[in-house]
């Protein structure tokens, strides 16, 4: 993954949670999905990720990479993210969200359901 600094950019989704709560984590990876989509598609497509990944500090990865990116989080293989695959990328990405995601899918149950 790109890197700024030697500190990979999963590294802060752990403290980014910590800060924001679970909601507010969730609307910051949708708001990073908006980012990066196709305005006309909807959805994240290997033209839309090269045009604004400079936006989240990727605009080193070269082609194969972020073609190799959009292979890994395309969960129903038509070519592109949508927001959900998206999401679960992310926390793929991310080993302490990982470890932690039972927490905070409780935690957004809970604040669903209040």
């Amino acid at each position: 993954m790109a890197s700024r600094n030697n500190v990979v950019f999963e590294d802060f989704f752990p403290a980014m949670v910590e800060k924001l709560g679970a909601d507010g984590f969730m609307k910051e990876l949708s708001n990073g999905f908006n980012l990066l989509r196709d305005r006309d598609k909807g959805v994240i497509t290997f033209d839309s990720l090269k045009k604004n990944s400079a936006l989240l500090g990727l605009e080193g990865m070269r082609d194969d990479e972020l073609r190799s990116m959009l292979q890994e989080g395309d969960l129903d293989g038509d070519g592109a993210l949508n927001e959900k695959e998206f999401c679960v990328l992310m926390f793929r990405l991310s080993p302490g969200l990982m470890k932690d995601s039972e927490e905070l899918l409780e935690e957004a149950i809970v604040e669903d359901s209040l």
